[in-house]
């Protein structure tokens, strides 16, 4: 039937919810009837795929509408459009079928989709006999979506999206459209009103901020060569590994020549060597996908899967972790489905709706970062956030997630006052939807990709984090101690005459050490903001800001848990961190730094290579105290154990008197050989200690302390 005029002007106007009924090819009384929207042609000859003509549609309206009778049977078509003198062909996206298919919809529908990323966003791929690139988007409440880009003049008219009703999906098969083409999506809400212009959830690449337009991408194509380290990491328990994670921000480890940031290729040359000499076990990046406001450092993120262009295309990335991987270091992600930017390019009332995000403010708004909050009770925006997770564990073959402010997700009542939240159905402050997602995504991650592992910044006692989801747990790997950070920085921060009051603070954190599988981290969040450096933190005079430093560190890579240290850290990094600057390489002239960072260096490689102080990170039997109550002194001391290891003595004495003939009581008799003091020579400190070697006396050790410092001794057979 032919068409009424008002469904030909809606088309023409780009407000036509159905344009696949009125364009493309179709069987009919008179044979196959082709109609085309050309605009700025004269004239537009119909052929089919192998450029056999098929006949010349007569123009019909002025605006660019070609239609009329062809030869043969409905099929892709393409045609040749001429205009003063010049000519063009046009392959018509109408003329082909759906790319998407029944059990895509049952599976969106449904939530259980797991291969998102393969079908959403903009996929390069042949389609009946033609190569080009698939557009999809989930934009239920639209009365209509177009793509638009640099290929068709930002025309909404041009490639009017079908819709799937069953999914709410839109989709359309571009041809002859291939990488790095500049595209958004045009959305009529359901109010009738245009929206502002939408970069893609699941683009791959994004244009450089200020700009934030997406980017088709060719298919994935590194030829990776890390089979062993993921077999590695497949078939042992991460909890029992020696894990010692140095924290990145990408854009201010080191800038270039220019002082801009270092593209994935240029990092990979400087930092992985550097990370494997410092012998670190995984380097972990704040946020890298694709955010447009760099004092977020990430976490304010519009692209979820696209690494962001501030260095370089996507297939860097992959590269960096390949070289990671073959260098035998992991790599993991700073994650963040805790919240999303209000920037109108992204998902914010992405239909004109509430889609991603609650629309009451009390649920949908969060009160810290004024940003909003994903809707954990809809199961497409699970689905969106579970497949990212996966993404980032199959496309770039990452070791793990850092998962964000989780605590923000489990509390409804998160940062806000009385009256500002909506409580629970049974009345609670949990929110049990983000509970679920939560378990959800570890479910799915631990399930597909053996050896993966997640790490919640979780600051709540909540019970459970890293027990598995199956039973009753969240099913994380590993949990930030913030408590731990919190107890010790503020105790390293008094003065050593006064830390005899505060015993507990170093104590404390010993009754809860193995409640969870624990990450100790002194993170980013520690060395900005007006918080100085973790070396301004800590109290006397510069000489004893170093020791205390020196101490600190070997104290905590002998207290039970995996390790985390944030750049710049490593070598006493003065000045609080700034992402607009590199970090300042040049203290490493001075000897206090570079025996800092020498100190970690042989941290890290004692730690890997000592069973004792690894193997029962998260296990009690793997602790056991040997002086406790010496508060007088502030002395602490404990030893470290694994099945059929030596086990490893740690002796702390955060005061700046050194103390002779200290007894220490041991488990077992013999020689124990000094393996780290923090207060050698080599490390900037004084050189006060043992001499190497202490033997027993009735299970008893007698050693000498150094002044604000730290020991390690190991037991030899």
């Amino acid at each position: 039937m032919k068409p009424g005029r008002a469904a030909i002007e809606a088309l023409l106007a780009g407000r036509q919810a159905d344009p696949f009924s009125l364009l493309g090819a179709h069987a009919g009384p008179g044979g196959t009837f082709a109609r085309t929207l050309i605009p700025g042609a004269d004239t537009a000859e119909a052929h089919d795929l192998k450029g056999r003509s098929l006949g010349l549609l007569p123009r019909t309206d002025p605006r660019g509408l070609f239609e009329g009778i062809i030869a043969g049977q409905p099929q892709p078509l393409k045609y040749r459009a001429k205009s003063a003198g010049a000519q063009w062909w046009v392959t018509d996206p109408y003329s082909f079928g759906p790319v998407l298919g029944p059990v895509d919809d049952y599976l969106m529908a449904e939530g259980s989709h797991r291969r998102l990323y393969d079908k959403m966003g903009a996929q390069e791929i042949e389609h009946q006999g033609a190569h080009g690139v698939h557009f999809a988007v989930w934009a239920p409440n639209a009365q209509r979506v177009s793509v638009v880009g640099d290929f068709n003049d930002w025309d909404g008219r041009r490639h009017q999206m079908r819709r799937r009703a069953d999914t709410g999906v839109w989709e359309i098969f571009v041809p002859d459209l291939a990488e790095g083409r500049i595209y958004k999506f045009e959305i009529i809400g359901a109010d009738g009103s245009l929206l502002p212009l939408k970069g893609d959830p699941f683009a791959f690449q994004s244009e450089l901020r200020p700009k934030t337009g997406s980017l088709t991408t060719a298919p994935a194509s590194h030829a990776w060569g890390d089979g062993a380290h993921r077999a590695h990491w497949a078939g042992v328990d991460p909890r029992r590994q020696p894990i010692s994670i140095y924290e990145v921000h990408a854009g201010s480890w080191q800038r270039n020549a220019h002082g801009w940031y270092m593209s994935w290729d240029e990092l990979a040359d400087k930092l992985i060597p550097y990370a494997v000499e410092m012998s670190f076990t995984h380097i972990q990046f704040l946020p890298v996908s694709e955010h447009p406001y760099d004092p977020s450092w990430g976490y304010q993120t519009t692209g979820l899967y696209a690494p962001s262009s501030r260095f370089g295309p996507p297939e860097g990335f992959a590269r960096f972790v390949d070289g990671a991987h073959r260098a035998g270091l992991g790599v993991l992600v700073d994650w963040v489905p805790a919240h999303f930017p209000t920037d109108p390019h992204g998902l914010i009332r992405f239909d004109g709706t509430a889609l991603y995000e609650h629309d009451d403010p009390r649920q949908g708004l969060h009160p810290d970062w004024n940003t909003a909050i994903y809707n954990f009770g809809r199961r497409e925006v699970v689905s969106f956030l579970v497949n990212n997770a996966l993404f980032w564990a199959e496309r770039y073959h990452v070791d793990g997630l850092r998962v964000d402010a989780v605590a923000s997700m489990l509390y409804r009542d998160y940062s806000r006052k009385e009256g500002e939240w909506i409580p629970n159905a049974q009345g609670g402050r949990e929110n049990w939807e983000a509970v679920e997602f939560l378990r959800a995504m570890n479910r799915a991650v631990y399930g597909a990709h053996p050896g993966f592992f997640t790490v919640a910044e979780e600051s709540t006692s909540w019970p459970g984090v890293t027990r598995p989801a199956h039973d009753g747990g969240l099913g994380f790997g590993f949990k930030w101690n913030m408590g731990f950070m919190h107890d010790t920085l503020r105790y390293m921060a008094r003065d050593p005459v006064h830390r005899r009051h505060h015993h507990n603070d170093i104590t404390f954190g010993l009754l809860y050490a193995f409640s969870e599988n624990f990450v100790l981290p002194l993170s980013h969040d520690e060395v900005v903001h007006g918080k100085g450096s973790l070396l301004t933190k800590m109290a006397g005079d510069d000489w004893q800001k170093f020791a205390n430093l020196r101490a600190y560190y070997t104290l905590m890579w002998g207290y039970p848990g995996k390790k985390l240290l944030f750049m710049g850290q490593e070598f006493a990094q003065r000045r609080e961190w700034d992402q607009d600057r590199s970090l300042d390489w040049e203290l490493l002239n001075a000897p206090s730094h570079a025996g800092v960072q020498a100190l970690v260096r042989d941290l890290n490689r004692t730690y890997r290579a000592t069973p004792a102080l690894h193997a029962r990170d998260c296990e009690g039997e793997g602790f056991a105290w040997a002086v406790v109550d010496d508060s007088a002194n502030s002395v602490f001391a404990w030893t470290r154990h694994a099945p059929g290891a030596a086990p490893v003595l740690v002796v702390a004495n955060l005061t700046p008197v050194p103390r002779g003939d200290y007894r220490v009581p041991v488990p077992v008799s013999g020689r124990w050989r000094e393996l780290i003091n923090s207060d050698a020579q080599a490390y900037g400190g004084s050189g006060v200690g043992n001499l190497g070697v202490v033997e027993t006396k009735d299970n008893i050790l007698t050693l000498t302390l150094p002044p604000l410092a730290t020991i390690l001794l190991e037991h030899q057979n």
